[in-house]
């Protein structure tokens, strides 16, 4: 039951125990001298970084990557016009390549710095240096340094090389060349120089290529201003402001350039391409048009179509002819055999029979009237008539010539009708071949307007293309131009010293905690209360105040108010506050798990505190092995072991009056005893302590520690309350369920504990000492 209460008592005990913010805060700034320290070494330290680190300032400018939607010169010549098509993620991988950079660095000569020394920080010139280095051998990868300084008006001195031999030193003309360890060298004045600027010695570093590229890469940023916008912001940061700007607007100069250069590589090979096209276009037609005019030469030149017109119409022309001819043949035949019947000699011949011939039809005209006259002359008298008979012999000629007449005229249709039908096959024969060669013309029309075409689209693209070449856009175009703040981003001498305030601050404190955290001694009541269920009694500050005088260890003074004065103040109340009518504490035993837990000090101070009240108190060194307390006494004397192994020995010979305060006498343990268990077993033991009983108001002992030898045990059959010594720091944490056990098992007379040596904010999470009662009369008078 005992053991099941005590186990409640410590999980109520261990629930209620917490760490209190307050505790630790006045934990720490117990020791802020340590605070201090740090502060200032590392607050000095970063400022002292802060004034040796390069300026470093920030420039931004707003660029436009222009797209087919925001382009308008280009726009009006086509419609897709595949050169602006830009994508704008696309264009800042471009704006962060590496050749870009290279490029940039080459044009503005960024790989050369110039800076010199303000204080102990390096601040870069770049425009503002006076001078400029010209370098004839060196390569983009050399890594090297060395210093300038004037050395009168005309001539500067070169010094401190990084590579060859350090100790050389040249003195050189402005625009002279020197070779130097580096390379061969020449020194050039600067619109900038001037006598009152060229004061200092300037660094002239000289570094590779590729580390700038990757230094000025890893110091730019480009964002997208708008997910949907083509806006962008570019910054860049770097120890000169001027440079910064610099860098980025050629960076931009370059990327225009190179975009610029891949447009009018797609001008110049479309160009190449075209011409190349022209050329075979030219040929092909040449060729084309040499047959067609073939072919027309072949057509004398005429249209086929019209040709073929002209043919089928002298075909008809030529038919009507012939058909005319045999018509004027049929009429010329019959009468022809008219004029043959020789029935119808006398008849008149017809006509107006038509017969084109008007030679035959005047003829006949002339027949019939001289016929018509002959009749009427022959109805009037004979044929012996010789007017009848010269019209006769007339009509006789006449009609021969008539039918000589009709013979030659049939003559000549015969043959008009023969060329006719020669001509008129003649032309229908041109008809029917016009259609293949009319095919013929057809296709070599075709082919030649079908090149001509292209060949005029050809030209045209050409001009377009010239265009576009003359009218190529830049792919970004400034918004903003490079600025920013004229003071530096970084260092800032604020948050540097905060830094290493903060910084000074942290690592006491951390180690102190940590100090803390793996201490794992006794350091306050705290620790003791939340883990055992012996009574507490009270605690004792530490005090590193001592009279060395004859009383040695004594501390307290009667009217004292310090802090330990008022903590054996109120131990005395304590154990009076244990003691009743029927149970008395007029013994009271010092002991402890090991020595140095200050049993002996807390014995002679509780003794001259009893001392104040004009109590009778006598301290009892019972530590026969080591004799602490009677250490403190000149000199050897009779003491305890004399007494327990004499008995003829009185206890009045042991007591030595006022050794140490008034009324309080001491009994020291004499010379060191070979047996001290067997002397402190006898019974001359029990009646010391009665005897001293009777003569004094307490009876103080200080006991041997309990976990070395068996007096301590041995001892408790005398002790009324046994005041168990914990030293603060000393005692072990996980010693605490040993001396709680001793309590339960009651191995010591009523066994409280008495906690000594609290540090004043050190051991008690800035508690001090205390716990809320005050420290006596010049504190305040916080007592409870």
């Amino acid at each position: 039951m005992e053991n099941s209460a005590a186990t409640n008592y410590l999980v109520q005990e261990k629930e209620e125990k917490s760490i209190n913010v307050i505790d630790i805060l006045k934990y720490l700034l117990f020791h802020w001298k340590w605070f201090v320290l740090s502060i200032l070494i590392f607050g000095g330290y970063y400022l002292y970084q802060y004034n040796k680190t390069a300026f470093i300032y920030s420039r931004t400018q707003t660029v436009m990557i222009k797209t087919p939607a925001n382009t308008v010169s280009t726009a009006r010549i086509s419609r897709s016009n595949s050169y602006n098509v830009v994508n704008v993620a696309g264009e800042i991988l471009q704006l962060r390549s590496k050749e870009l950079m290279r490029r940039t660095i080459s044009r503005l000569n960024a790989d050369v710095s110039y800076s010199v020394r303000q204080g102990l920080r390096n601040t870069e010139l770049y425009t503002d240096a006076p001078i400029q280095i010209s370098f004839e051998d060196v390569r983009t990868e050399d890594n090297f340094s060395f210093t300038v300084s004037r050395n009168d008006d005309s001539t500067v001195l070169m010094s401190g090389f990084s590579k060859g031999d350090m100790e050389q030193r040249f003195i050189v003309k402005f625009n002279e060349k020197v070779r130097t360890p580096v390379g061969v060298l020449a020194v050039r004045p600067t619109d900038a120089y001037s006598l009152a600027a060229f004061t200092n010695e300037i660094r002239v570093s000289k570094n590779p290529r590729e580390a700038m590229v990757g230094y000025f890469m890893g110091r730019m940023n480009i964002r997208q201003m708008e997910d949907d916008a083509a806006l962008l912001q570019i910054s860049m940061e770097d120890n000169s402001p001027r440079r910064a700007e610099d860098v980025i607007t050629m960076l931009i100069t370059v990327y225009n350039e190179e975009a610029i250069d891949d447009k009018n590589r797609i001008a110049v090979n479309t160009a190449d391409f075209i011409r190349e096209r022209i050329d075979i276009i030219e040929s092909e037609l040449g060729l084309v048009e040499s047959d067609l005019e073939r072919l027309r030469i072949a057509n004398q030149g005429l249209d086929l179509a019209s040709s073929r017109q002209m043919y089928s119409s002298e075909s008809q022309t030529y038919y009507a002819e012939g058909n005319a001819a045999e018509t004027q043949m049929k009429l010329v035949e019959l009468m022809k055999q008219y004029l043959e019947d020789a029935e119808r000699r006398n008849d008149l011949i017809p006509n107006n029979t038509g017969l084109v011939d008007m030679n035959i039809e005047s003829q006949i005209n002339e027949y019939n009237v001289a016929l018509l006259k002959r009749n009427r002359l022959v109805e009037g008298g004979s044929f012996s008539n010789p007017i009848i008979q010269d019209l006769d012999n007339a009509l006789q000629a006449m009609r021969k010539n008539i039918d000589r007449s009709i013979e030659n005229t049939l003559a000549g249709l015969r043959i008009k009708l023969r060329n006719a039908q020669r001509e008129g096959g003649a032309a229908r024969s041109k008809v029917q071949s016009i259609p293949p060669k009319e095919r013929v013309m057809l296709s070599v029309e075709r082919q030649q307007k079908v090149k001509e075409e292209l060949y005029i689209f050809l030209l045209n693209r050409r001009e377009e293309n010239s265009l576009n070449q003359a009218m190529t856009d830049d792919n970004v175009r400034i918004i903003d131009p490079a600025s920013g703040s004229s003071a530096p981003i970084y260092p800032s001498r604020f948050s540097k010293v905060a830094l290493g305030v903060g910084i000074g601050a942290a690592i006491p404190a951390v180690v102190l905690l940590l100090m803390l955290l793996l201490d794992t001694g006794v350091r306050n009541r705290k620790d003791i209360e939340g883990a055992v269920t012996t009574p507490f009694l009270g605690e004792i500050p530490f005090s590193d105040k001592r009279r060395r005088s004859k009383e040695g260890n004594l501390v307290i003074e009667a009217q004292g108010g310090d802090p330990v004065t008022e903590a054996f103040r109120i131990l005395r109340t304590n154990i009076g506050f244990m003691a009743s009518a029927d149970k008395t504490l007029q013994v009271i035993t010092f002991t402890s798990f090991n020595i140095g837990a200050g049993k002996t000090f807390t014995a002679m101070n509780l003794a001259a505190s009893f001392s104040f009240l004009q109590k009778r108190v006598v301290l009892l060194d019972l530590d026969l092995r080591k004799g602490t307390l009677s250490k403190s006494l000149k000199g050897r004397r009779k003491g305890v072991t004399h007494y327990l192994s004499d008995a003829n020995v009185a206890w009045s010979d042991i007591v030595y009056k006022n050794e140490f305060a008034n009324s309080v006498d001491i009994v020291p343990i004499g010379t060191i005893a070979p047996n001290p268990v067997e002397l402190l077993l006898g019974g001359r033991l029990d009646e010391l302590i009665a005897a001293l009983k009777s003569n004094y108001d307490y009876v103080i002992v200080d006991n041997v520690p309990v976990a070395l030898v068996a007096d301590a045990a041995i001892v408790d059959r005398i002790s009324e309350l046994t005041l168990f010594v914990v030293r603060a720091g000393k005692m072990d944490r996980r010693q605490l369920p040993e001396l709680d056990k001793l309590h339960r098992q009651g191995k010591l007379t009523n066994m409280a504990i008495l906690l000594n040596g609290i540090r004043k904010g050190k051991m008690g999470y800035g508690y001090g000492y205390g716990y809320g009662y005050g420290y006596g009369y010049g504190y305040g008078n916080t007592k409870t």
